[in-house]
Parts: structure tokens; C-alpha cells; sequence
């Protein structure tokens, strides 16, 4: 090659390198993340030099594709930026914050994740009508938190993410005068609204709250931006959820630490005051007198002076420095004020009288001065020693008072007190009465009061017939061993007329097999009595199978429950147990005039299937079940029935039932 075409092809070289360099320089720009105006710069260059209008438009092409590589670039530094700071924000979200502070948490982050001016959470309230600001950040008025504002409507959003580049000159929406209000007292324009979403019933989701960020100039969110809150939003509202969840666990906590504290406090107590009634029961039952009684519950009460009085106010036994005068008529009114209401009373120089009792009958008094106030289980020991202290009131009497001892048991049975059952049928069992056989109790009311002759003659009664009997008013009760409350209330009435010479109205009820069913029965034979007397049946001994269902009509307290179980208790049982519809069937028999076919109708079955259910209602009510009376006392009970059930229904479900 000569000399002079190896200096055309180095001019060659030159030009085409100097023709790469623009090119080069913009890879570098790219490289240095510089900013845009740089890569204009390279074409200005270019154009200044000379450049070819193919090239400059080369350059150009490549000047825009660099760009388009530097702001994607951007844009991913700036969503991997964001999702960073997503992540934290979840991290400082799962630490266990109240919902205070979970609020206060996301405002801040999300001011911080935008970069915007100001950030705050608005909470609707229960009936979802209007929100209120709960926590804000960036606010500068002192009258942005507790701002009132509509739940709906404005730049509230309904579904997702709502914004505006500036919210006061944006006639897009309906303007809300509250929102208004706090742009104008912020400053605020470009404003962007999230809804906090919790999964209601189902897969349904519901708006609890909304999210909103704001910036006091004109600005558009990019949908990274609005993604980026989108999914804050989202952290936010389960994250709010939870410290809900975990604030109404740790008061639920903490209120059943408090119940369990109180229980173990009662238990305590309960353990205390069974102790302290052991002891003094022991010695009783060990023949130990009233004054070593009086002693060892002096000291299990931690009192200094101890007296026990008779209901005369006569002094049995006294420990310490105990008075030995009844006190005058103030302290026989705190007596009486004591046994009347059942429970310790003050009496002066800040002593407590409690009364020692049987049932009603007043058996004793104590007296006691604590060295200290008592509190609540002080004055539950008190009560305690004083139950032990009426037994041994009780074993102090004569050990020939074993009529007045069964008068005794009586009443406790009929009272129904605190006594248990299992204690109850020991007594009776000492007093050779079986409380688990059948007995029928009667109430009788002579015709001009039960005067002595008729308390008498009860004794004599009871003793023959190995029953037990009480004198209440001017009727005397009887509870009679057997089944029939039909025939023993008719002997007890023939007996006690002849004797007396004059009518005897007699209620009874039974048969009753525990101490339940004894009161349950007596409260049944007062029933027929009053019912028996409203029918001016004067002389006439009757029981519920001979009132049916004109006892429940005639009494003050009617037993609707008894008289329902007495009618069609085996078919509602039967219903129970084997899921069946008897009783359903029964009321669309009668409500179509005893027609099974007109029933079936009703029923939506076949006459068959009515005609066997009707064949089982007569298994469990007996042949007799569509005579007219007892047809009579059917249809009454199941509408009875019925109408409990409905009532029962409201009880359980007071929403349903007012709406």
C-alpha cells in the first residue's frame, strides 16, 4: 500500500471513531446515572460540531433510548425503594402496638414513603355514617385530630385508591365541606385517599377507615405511588385488626385473671367458713356442752368477747368480758331486726348480733365485740358459727321432743331452705321417714280456722299413718305416704269433719318423691285449695286431676309448666327424643276440627302418616285423651306450650325479635 492510501485509511479510522463518540458518551451518562439535561446535552454537542443529519437523528434515537433505560431504571431503584420501606413498615407493624399506636405508625409511614407534606387515618364510626381523625402526622393546626367527617362521599373512596393532583380546584367529585375545610386549613392540594379494608362475614370485605395522604402543592401520583399506598393500606388495616383483637384479648384476660381471683378468694373463704362449721359441729356431735361450744368459736372468730343468748335474752354462755344483762329494748330490737332480716346487725360499742335459727323459729342470739372491724368473711364465719351454735341449741332441748323435732324436719321441707337434700333424708332416716317413698300432700282449712282440737287430731293422724304434719295459719298441712292425692285428700276431709263437726276444704297434690318434689307438691295442693275456694266449694276435697285445668285458671299463681308436663309432657318428651312432630300434629288435628285428612292437608303428609302419629299420641296420653274434657285440657296446654316457646324465642333473640 503507498503512502498516501495509508493516510486516507487512517483519516477513515478517525472519522469513524469520531463518529462512535457521542454514542460512547451517552452509555456513560447512562452509566453515571446522570440527569436528563446531560443527555440533551450530547446532542446540542453533536448538532454545534457538524454532525450529519443521519447521524443527529441516530444520536437522537439513541439519546431517547437511553432515557427511556435511565427512567426505567429509576423507576425499579424506586419500587424496590418502596417495597423496602413496605417491608419495614411491616416489621414495625407485627410489634405488638396498641391501636393507637399502630395509627400513629402508619401515618408516619406513609408521609415518609411519598414524600408527602402530611399523612392521617380517619375511622368511621360504629353506625358507619361519619369518620373521625384518630392520628395524624404533618399537620400543623391543632384542630386536625377528632375532625368530624362524612363516611361516604367526596374524595372518599368506596373500593380502591382514590387521588387528585388538587383536591380544592377539582371539580371531578363532590366537594365535602370538612374535607374542604382541613385542605384549606393545611394547605393541602394534591390529596390521595386508601380505603382499610377487614374481611367481613364470608369473603365480603367492608370499609372500616380511610387512609389519605396529602402534599401542599400540585402533584400526580404515579401508579406506583398509588400501588405503593394500596398495599400500606392493606398492612394497615391488618395490622389494626390484630392490636384490636389483641386489646379485647388482654381485657378479657385480665377480667377473667379478676374472676379467677375473686373465685379463689370465695373458694378461700367457702374452705374457711366449712372449717370453722366442722369444728364446732364435731364438738356437738361429740356431747360437748354450749359454754366449750361458745370457746372454740370465739377463737376460730378471732373475738375477744363471745355471748350466746336465749330468745328471752337470758345469757347460756359468755367468753371474756361479756355483759351479763339482756341489754334493754334497744338491744331486742337489733334481736328482732337480726332474726327478721337473717343476717348480722351492729349492735352498740361496735358489737354484731346474729341470730341462731331453724328454720323461722328464733333459737338464740350471739353476740360478739371483734378486736378489729369485720369484713365481709368475718361476718361469713359469724354466720357460720352461728349455724353451728343453733345446733347445739337444737341438741340442748329434751330428747322427748321428737314430735316437735318431725314438726322441725317439716318445715324445713317445705321451705325448701338452704339445707341439702342429702342432709334432709338423713334427718328423716334418723326420724324413720323414707323420702324416697311416694308421699301426697294435703292442705286442709277447717271452717272456722285449725283451733287445737284440729292440731291435735293432725298429731294423732300423722302419727297413725307414719306421716308428718305442719300448722300454717288456719290450715294444716299433711304429707302422706302413697300415690293416690285424689283419695287421701277425700279420707283426710271425711275424718277431720266428723271430728270436728263442722266442713273441711282440703287441696292436695303428689305424689312427690324428694325434697323438690315435696315443696313443688305442697305449693300444687295450696293451688287446688284456693282454686277450690274460688269455686265456693266449701266442704270439697279436690286434686289437679279433678280441677284440670280450672285450677290453673282459678289460682293467684298459676303453674302453667306443671299443668302442661301433667297434659301432654310424655308426647313433648317423646318429640325431644325421637325428633318427631306430635305435638305439631296434635295442633293441626285440632285446628281442623279433629279431621286427619284436613290435617294431613295442613301438614303436607298423608292421612296415613297423621293417623299413626295420632295412634302414638294415644300410646303416651292414654284412650281417654280425646274425651271432650281432656281434649279440652290437650288443646290448652299446647297453646300454653306454644306460647312459652315463642315467648322463650324473644328472650334468647331480643334483635330479631324487635326488628
Amino acid at each position: 500500500m503507498t503512502t498516501r492510501g495509508v493516510g486516507v485509511a487512517a483519516d477513515d479510522q478517525a472519522s469513524s471513531e469520531s463518529d462512535l463518540s457521542p454514542f460512547l458518551e451517552l452509555l456513560e451518562l447512562l452509566g453515571r446515572e446522570a440527569p436528563g439535561s446531560a443527555f440533551e446535552q450530547v446532542v446540542v454537542d453533536a448538532r454545534r460540531a457538524g454532525a450529519s443529519p443521519a447521524g443527529l437523528r441516530r444520536l437522537v434515537r439513541a439519546k431517547e433510548a437511553a432515557l427511556a433505560v435511565r427512567d426505567r431504571l429509576e423507576r425499579r431503584r424506586q419500587r424496590e425503594s418502596g417495597l423496602a420501606a413496605l417491608v419495614d413498615t411491616a416489621r414495625d407493624l407485627s410489634l405488638p402496638h396498641g391501636p393507637d399506636g399502630v395509627l400513629r405508625t402508619v401515618v408516619r409511614r406513609a408521609r415518609l414513603l411519598l414524600g408527602a407534606d402530611m399523612a392521617w387515618v380517619a375511622l368511621h364510626d360504629p353506625d358507619g355514617r361519619r369518620s373521625r381523625v384518630c392520628a395524624s402526622d404533618g399537620h400543623v393546626t391543632t384542630d386536625t385530630l377528632g375532625r368530624v367527617m362524612p363516611a361516604r362521599g367526596g374524595a372518599t373512596p368506596r373500593r380502591g385508591p382514590f387521588w387528585t393532583a388538587d383536591h380544592l380546584h377539582d371539580d371531578a367529585f363532590d366537594h365535602v365541606p370538612a374535607l374542604d375545610g382541613l385542605a384549606h386549613a393545611e394547605g393541602l392540594h394534591a390529596v390521595m385517599a386508601v380505603p382499610l379494608r377487614s374481611e367481613g362475614a364470608g369473603a365480603e370485605e367492608t370499609a372500616f377507615g380511610v387512609l389519605y395522604v396529602a402534599d401542599r402543592r400540585v402533584r400526580h401520583f404515579t401508579p406506583d405511588e398509588t400501588a405503593l399506598m394500596s398495599a400500606l393500606g392493606d398492612l394497615a388495616a391488618a395490622a389494626l385488626d390484630r392490636a384490636r383483637l389483641l386489646e379485647r384479648t388482654r381485657a378479657e384476660n385480665g377480667a377473667l385473671a379478676s374472676t379467677a381471683a375473686r373465685a379463689r378468694q370465695g373458694l378461700a373463704a367457702a374452705r374457711t367458713s366449712r372449717e370453722v362449721l366442722d369444728r364446732l359441729l364435731g364438738l356437738v356431735l361429740t356431747g360437748r356442752d354450749l359454754q366449750a361450744v361458745a370457746v372454740e368459736a370465739a377463737g376460730l372468730l378471732g373475738v375477744p368477747e363471745l355471748l350466746v343468748r336465749d330468745p328471752a335474752g337470758r345469757r347460756l354462755a359468755a367468753v371474756g368480758a361479756a355483759p351479763d344483762e339482756p341489754g334493754g329494748p334497744g338491744l331486742l330490737a337489733r334481736v328482732l331486726d337480726a332474726h327478721a332480716e337473717g343476717r348480722p346487725v351492729r349492735s352498740g360499742g361496735g358489737g354484731w348480733v346474729c341470730p341462731a335459727t331453724a328454720g323461722d323459729e328464733l333459737l338464740g342470739t350471739l353476740h360478739v365485740v371483734p378486736a378489729a372491724p369485720l369484713g365481709a368473711h368475718g361476718l361469713d364465719l359469724l354466720r357460720t358459727a352461728a349455724r353451728a351454735l343453733a345446733v347445739a341449741l337444737l341438741v340442748r332441748r329434751s330428747a322427748g321432743t321428737d314430735g316437735r323435732v318431725r314438726d322441725l324436719l317439716f318445715g324445713d321441707l317445705l321451705k325448701g331452705g338452704d339445707a341439702p337434700p342429702e342432709q334432709l333424708a338423713e334427718r328423716a332416716r334418723r326420724l324413720d321417714v323414707d323420702l324416697d317413698r311416694p308421699h301426697v300432700l294435703v292442705v286442709a282449712r277447717p271452717e272456722g280456722g285449725a283451733g287445737g282440737r284440729a292440731a291435735v287430731w293432725a298429731s294423732s293422724y300423722a302419727y297413725r299413718t307414719s306421716g308428718l304434719k305442719a300448722v300454717d295459719g288456719d290450715c294444716l298441712v299433711m304429707m302422706l305416704p302413697g300415690t293416690d292425692a285424689g283419695a287421701a285428700g277425700e279420707a283426710l276431709s271425711a275424718e277431720l269433719s266428723a271430728v270436728l263437726g263442722r266442713p273441711v276444704t282440703v287441696g292436695s297434690a303428689g305424689p312427690a318423691t324428694d325434697p323438690a318434689g315435696i315443696v313443688a307438691a305442697h305449693r300444687e295442693a295450696r293451688r287446688c285449695l284456693e282454686a277450690v275456694t274460688a269455686l265456693g266449694g266449701v266442704g270439697v276435697a279436690a286434686s289437679p286431676r279433678e280441677l284440670g285445668f280450672l285450677g290453673l285458671l282459678l289460682s293467684d299463681s298459676p303453674n302453667t309448666v306443671g299443668f302442661v308436663r301433667r297434659a301432654i309432657g310424655p308426647v313433648l318428651d317423646y318429640d325431644t327424643q325421637q325428633c318427631t312432630e306430635l305435638a305439631r300434629t296434635l295442633e293441626a288435628y285440632f285446628a281442623s276440627a279433629c279431621s286427619p285428612s284436613r290435617a294431613a292437608e295442613t301438614l303436607h303428609v298423608h292421612p296415613n302418616t297423621v293417623s299413626r302419629r295420632l295412634e302414638r299420641v294415644t300410646e303416651l296420653l292414654g284412650t281417654g285423651w280425646q274425651e271432650p274434657s281432656r281434649a279440652l285440657e290437650v288443646q290448652l296446654a299446647l297453646q300454653l306450650w306454644r306460647t312459652r316457646q315463642a315467648l322463650v324465642r324473644r328472650r334468647d333473640q331480643p334483635d330479631r325479635a324487635i326488628g
